[in-house]
């Protein structure tokens, strides 16, 4: 049975563009796979703990030579990677934050980096490969060649590079100019925030067949 892994980091609720866009996503993966499932994780409204120092030493000390606090971090490890390993696509909602990716996002990342889980230490494999993984990108700026503040993006260029060691693979669809209704200043972009949207919900719409009665 197929199975979706749907992840948004957005903090900005009903307001997102990012969830908005994951939600179609959703939405139209499950048309396409009516008898598929579904697992949802809120980054943006339960965030995962950031790396520490007990994350770091579960690494790299044997099972039974762990901490109580190594211990219940190593299992969070599993269960993260565990979410990914039961999904055939990954959709992941990546909002940019002060020219980044969502905290979040990175804590997620760090977790899912694990010895042994998602990537061979033996020989540097990565372990999830093979499944499909959509990233929904949302940018309230634009970054593209040739704008004020091309290359100022750095969440997009980031995270293939963060999850390299897993062989996921992210397949990017993204909007900009999001702040273009809200921002006086950028009002003038708005059409050009509304072509952009419209092009990431068509590519959205192509992404699966829908299932035929």
């Amino acid at each position: 049975m197929p199975h979706l892994l749907h992840i948004d980091s957005s903090i900005r609720g009903e307001q997102s563009v990012s969830r908005r866009l994951t939600a179609r996503a959703a939405a139209a993966w499950q048309a396409a796979h009516p008898g598929g499932t579904i697992t949802y994780r809120n980054l943006g409204k339960e965030p995962l703990p950031h790396l520490d120092e007990a994350a770091e030493a579960a690494r790299r000390t044997p099972p039974d030579q762990r901490t109580p606090e190594q211990h219940r971090t190593w299992e969070l490890t599993e269960q993260v990677v565990a979410e990914v390993r039961a999904a055939d696509t990954v959709l992941l909602g990546l909002p940019l934050y002060n020219y980044g990716a969502p905290s979040s996002v990175k804590s997620w990342v760090d977790l899912l980096i694990a010895p042994g889980l998602s990537y061979d230490p033996a020989t540097g494999a990565g372990l999830l490969g093979g499944r499909e993984f959509i990233v929904l990108a949302s940018r309230g700026g634009g970054y593209g060649s040739g704008t004020p503040r091309e290359g100022w993006d750095h969440a997009a260029p980031w995270l293939p590079h963060g999850l390299s060691m897993t062989g996921l693979e992210p397949r990017f669809i993204g909007c900009e100019l999001t702040l273009a209704s809200s921002v006086p200043a950028m009002s003038e972009l708005i059409p050009l925030h509304e072509e952009s949207l419209a092009v990431a919900q068509r590519s959205i719409d192509e992404l699966w067949v829908p299932a035929t009665v």
